[in-house]
């Protein structure tokens, strides 16, 4: 083929993915919004058939406040509208404040929680002492937390393995759906070539998005099997820039000016099967989300150019899953916060 008819064809190829790429954002007919009172909408949750907000509430966050202070936060993120809250053991003491924070709330609630164990033993020891902590009978979403290598994929989905456990759990009546967070492209991709889960926690946003086409394979692998997708660190503004002043002890700045947050929340949004979002675990970070979500919009292609081009320009967090895999190994980018997950990723 000539250079020229080979360039066409390539020039014509590349035109079909970018439209193709775009027919993602804004397709609302698989999962439609759904009005509420409060004004943040809901999302139906996959094939749990339950209405949840399209904004979560980050059970870290608890982890920063006094119990009074949580107290306030979770009733407010209620009043809000928000009706999904994640938590996890590995959020400090965000465990025990949230369930005294939840007393009278538990029965308008979503809660999910996690386990890092891989292991069935340590997996429902894990689960039952979490129970206990959020003052719950059950939970209604489980999922294995923050999985990175194969070799974990591997134990967990094995015989006696954390799915064993919980997979128990649910025949008990103390689980109701099962899911997972994860990290790395390998790492998701062999748990839900093993296993159909429920849910997918994974990172998505317009900087990975764009930049490595990071979540790509994990948001159609999920369309594929009916799951669907709980998106975290939305907000992402990619890296942090060598020597940048970070106003916030976080593992990755910020969009958080309200055009900015807007935009790149209601792009992560837009994604199928993307059903809601995680914001920074800061209480107002997640309220400036709650507001920009009630307002949500698909972005506009002018809008998605916009995060094309700023993409170009920043820091990836995720240049490739062994880079992924490399920050798990060594450890907290923050060593002496007590409340940092094992990556400084916080889901």
């Amino acid at each position: 083929m000539k250079r020229r008819s080979f360039l066409k064809v390539m020039g014509g190829a590349a035109g079909a993915a970018a439209l193709n790429a775009y027919e993602m954002f804004g397709d609302e007919t698989s999962r439609p919004l759904i009005a509420h009172a409060s004004g943040l909408p809901r999302r139906v949750l996959g094939r749990t058939k339950q209405e949840v907000s399209i904004v979560t509430f980050p059970g870290l966050a608890l982890s920063r406040l006094n119990q009074e202070d949580s107290n306030t936060a979770v009733r407010k993120a209620c009043d809000l509208g928000c009706n999904y809250f994640d938590v996890a053991p590995e959020y400090g003491d965000a465990e025990v404040k949230l369930g005294p924070a939840l007393t009278g709330l538990r029965d308008q609630v979503f809660l999910a929680c996690k386990t890092a164990k891989r292991d069935a033993k340590g997996a429902r020891a894990e689960l039952d002492r979490s129970l206990q902590r959020l003052k719950t009978d059950h939970f209604d979403l489980y999922q294995l937390h923050h999985i990175r290598r194969p070799n974990e994929v591997k134990q967990a989905l094995g015989p006696g393995g954390a799915v064993e456990a919980i997979l128990k759990a649910r025949d008990e009546g103390k689980v109701r759906w099962l899911g997972f967070s994860a990290h790395t492209t390998k790492g998701a991709l062999e748990l839900m070539r093993g296993f159909r889960f429920d849910t997918v926690m994974f990172p998505v946003n317009f900087v990975e998005y764009f930049q490595m086409e990071f979540a790509k394979p994990i948001l159609a692998l999920a369309k594929e099997q009916g799951a669907v997708v709980v998106a975290i660190k939305p907000l992402s503004a990619g890296a942090w820039a060598p020597g940048a002043e970070r106003k916030r002890q976080w593992w990755y700045p910020a969009m958080e000016t309200p055009e900015d947050l807007s935009l790149s929340l209601r792009f992560t949004l837009s994604l199928e099967p993307v059903i809601t979002g995680i914001p920074p675990s800061f209480v107002d970070l997640f309220e400036k989300s709650v507001e920009a979500a009630k307002a949500y919009q698909p972005p506009t292609k002018a809008e998605v150019a916009k995060l094309r081009d700023l993409a170009a320009k920043s820091r990836s967090l995720f240049k490739s899953e062994e880079d992924a895999v490399a920050t798990a190994r060594r450890g907290p980018i923050y060593p002496d916060s007590p409340h940092e997950d094992r990556d400084g990723s916080y889901a």
